[in-house]
């Protein structure tokens, strides 16, 4: 095979689509810690008349494709929100899949440059689907464990794919793993029950009786606490409610918490189930067993024992006051009440000492990196010519 042999073509019918969805079971045939994704759940995220993303943002779809077979896909992204909070013209590349077969990663990524160039994007980064409100960055490390909840997972051959290509760190993503062993030190927790009581603040649990407006108080949260982190893209009210009504089904109120001053927001934390543990068994399907199989391993049998930490923020004039120490104990004392033995934080940016201490003081272990990648869609001017003798 000849990389020119390569087709590339652009998903535009509902077979192709079905073909982009379906492929990854190709790559992870013989992988016994990828989590095949819901059919159904993935079909409906590229619907572009339900997914409130697509209000905002550019997105084409690729496949590579040899003697009709497909051998690798792609999809690019130009999301506005991003370009205009940042004030930047980055274009993202995701749900990138590839046969272990260098040209046809070669290709895919080839055709991501030259379809952001072609729209006046200045950089690429990725892999992201689509933002870093989804899933982001290329695993790097620990490939012998399948991924938590809403993480992605790859072969570790596209590392390699992506460095050959020329694609250069962007910034690293850290899962830090909590178990029930790593109990507190007394010491923290005086030291955290002191920061509860000075705080001002008051802590309690999510009211899934009154979902929308918890959810509206979610938003204020959001949107204020992690403006100023590297990669945020503030979130639309309709596009939070779209991801918040999928995660209400598998929220359990002990572990999504509200820090409150004066009756106002001030911060929020939510850890999540590790539905990953059911839907590995389940090959993508719901139907027409599978449905009934998660029902009674999550209601019945109880067979999650994880939970992953994916967001805790505090509204920034509150900041600093440790509030997300308590944050941290209260997860950790109510998991374990639970059932829940094992919990992954994640993701946390490299640099974000302010979260990585008080999780190693609380005895989390790093044990995964996940990797944004970056290059430049641009060339440097021509330099100028030289100045004319007088």
């Amino acid at each position: 095979m000849k990389p020119e042999e390569i087709e590339i073509i652009e998903v535009v019918s509902k077979s192709d689509l079905k073909r982009f969805v379906k492929f990854p079971w190709k790559v992870y045939a013989d992988d016994p810690n990828w989590v095949p994704p819901l059919i159904t759940e993935r079909l409906a995220f590229f619907d572009r008349k339900k997914n409130p993303f697509y209000r905002y943002a550019r997105v084409q779809l690729f496949l590579a494709i040899y003697q009709g077979e497909v051998l690798g896909r792609i999809a690019t992204c130009v999301n506005n929100i991003h370009n205009q909070f940042h004030q930047e013209k980055t274009g993202f590349f995701g749900f990138f899949e590839s046969v272990q077969n260098y040209d046809v990663a070669y290709r895919l990524l080839k055709v991501a440059v030259i379809a952001l160039k072609k729209v006046g994007m200045e950089q690429m980064i990725g892999p992201a689907n689509f933002s870093t409100n989804h899933e982001v960055g290329l695993l790097v490390d620990a490939f012998d464990q399948p991924p938590m909840v809403q993480m992605s997972y790859n072969p570790p051959y596209y590392v390699d794919y992506f460095e050959r290509f020329g694609l250069t760190k962007a910034k690293d993503l850290l899962a830090f793993k909590l178990v029930k062993e790593n109990e507190p030190p007394e010491r923290m927790v005086k030291i955290v029950e002191r920061i509860r009581e000075r705080s001002g603040a008051t802590f309690r649990r999510i009211d899934l009786h009154d979902f929308e407006n918890e959810i509206l108080r979610v938003i204020k949260v959001y949107n204020d606490a992690w403006e100023n982190n590297w990669g945020f893209v503030p979130l639309h009210e309709d596009e939070f409610l779209h991801i918040a009504k999928d995660l209400k089904q598998i929220v359990d109120p002990d572990l999504a918490l509200f820090a409150e001053i004066d009756g106002e927001p001030a911060g929020f934390a939510l850890a999540i189930p590790d539905i990953n543990q059911i839907l590995i068994k389940l090959n993508g399907r719901l139907f027409p067993f599978g449905l009934f199989k998660l029902i009674w391993n999550l209601k019945v049998r109880r067979k999650i024992n994880q939970v992953r930490v994916i967001t805790m923020g505090v509204v920034k004039k509150y900041q600093k006051r440790g509030i997300d120490n308590v944050f941290y104990l209260d997860l950790y004392r109510n998991g374990i009440a639970k059932g829940y033995y094992t919990g992954e934080l994640s993701w946390i940016l490299e640099e974000n000492k302010l979260m990585i201490s008080p999780i190693e003081m609380l005895g989390g272990k790093r044990y995964k990196t996940y990797r944004l990648y970056q290059t430049p869609l641009i060339t440097a001017p021509p330099p100028p010519p030289p100045a004319e003798s007088p």
